[in-house]
């Protein structure tokens, strides 16, 4: 069963999305940061929300303690905390910069502590959780070129250290999620040399899974995974859960962060619901949904799977939640 409500209090697109838990001890789903409808540079929001996920009643709450708003951060849930990795600042003259900052949101006291920071900045990478400790963001771009690491966030230590590098293209936008101890990656943008010799991005069609070594966090062995039966799309939402792995949406199209195209061509939003079974290497098509892109995670509650905000077909930035409710 798939319902859509216009719950958030302001339409947002590209917004670190993740749940967890209140005060009161109620599930709620939180959005930090990204994009508002006017989609320029002027638009970037440090803007956060918190919604029940019972009701989707949303409210806005203090944005992080940065000045200037992210695109392309990720948001992960590790032991009863939310953790807000990276992002990249826009600036007038459309200079862009990958940022570092690591930030710890705790649910209960809606207050944020800044962590460790990324040893080598990331935005549009993918956090992937294993063990409920470790955050691994693989791939990403790095201030001016995609980078091939896997950057790991020890959230009980607070400390960093690098995995097995990501083995296929370096890629921006993908999309990842995990289950025990398998992580799987597909989809983003790579860089290609064009005919005239310069730097161009393309889809990228690849789909990797590693599995991490027991007792060796640091070890993933990584190994060619099946295509899924559609996309793999641009900037899909993704969500880990305990025996597959899901991902919804996302675009046809390479773009920046207005929905067209470096091409000039606008992006077409996926209407598909797709899921991976790692201990199968088994895709499933799961099912349609409202079309959507421009994502940053899919977030798994207690009722079902949520995407938070995005860009419709028409690339009209959404306030709309959507809940997937998954037949038992």
């Amino acid at each position: 069963m798939i319902d859509a409500r216009d719950a958030l209090p302001e339409p947002v697109t590209n917004n670190a999305v993740a749940f967890g838990r209140d005060a009161k001890g109620e599930g709620t789903i939180y959005s930090f940061l990204g994009l508002g409808p006017g989609k320029t540079w002027k638009d970037i929001t440090t803007n956060a929300y918190a919604c029940v996920e019972a009701t989707l009643d949303c409210r806005k709450i203090a944005g992080p303690p940065v000045e200037k708003g992210r695109l392309a951060s990720v948001a992960a849930s590790v032991a009863g905390k939310i953790y807000l990795f990276g992002g990249y600042t826009v600036a007038e003259d459309g200079a862009e910069k990958s940022t570092p900052e690591v930030f710890r949101f705790d649910p209960v006291t809606e207050q944020y502590a800044r962590v460790a920071d990324m040893p080598t900045p990331v935005d549009d990478s993918t956090a992937i959780v294993l063990f409920d400790r470790y955050v691994y963001l693989v791939s990403g771009w790095h201030d001016d070129g995609n980078v091939a690491l896997t950057q790991v966030y020890d959230a009980k230590d607070d400390r960093w250290f690098r995995a097995t590098d990501f083995p296929g293209a370096p890629v921006f936008g993908q999309a990842g999620g995990g289950s025990g101890a398998h992580l799987l990656v597909m989809g983003g943008v790579k860089a290609v040399a064009g005919d005239d010799g310069k730097r161009k991005f393309v889809a990228s069609d690849e789909a990797w899974i590693g599995k991490v070594a027991p007792g060796a966090p640091e070890s993933i062995e990584w190994s060619r995974a099946p295509l899924p039966p559609v996309g793999p799309f641009y900037r899909m939402a993704a969500s880990s859960g305990r025996d597959l792995i899901y991902f919804a949406g996302g675009g046809d199209n390479p773009y920046n962060y207005n929905g067209v195209g470096y091409d000039g061509v606008a992006a077409k939003s996926s209407d598909r619901l797709i899921a991976f079974d790692p201990e199968k290497s088994e895709w499933t098509l799961v099912g349609d949904m409202p079309p959507s892109m421009d994502h940053r995670g899919l977030v798994a509650g207690e009722h079902g799977l949520y995407i938070v905000g995005g860009m419709g077909p028409d690339l009209s930035v959404s306030r709309s939640i959507t809940r997937i409710r998954m037949e038992r």
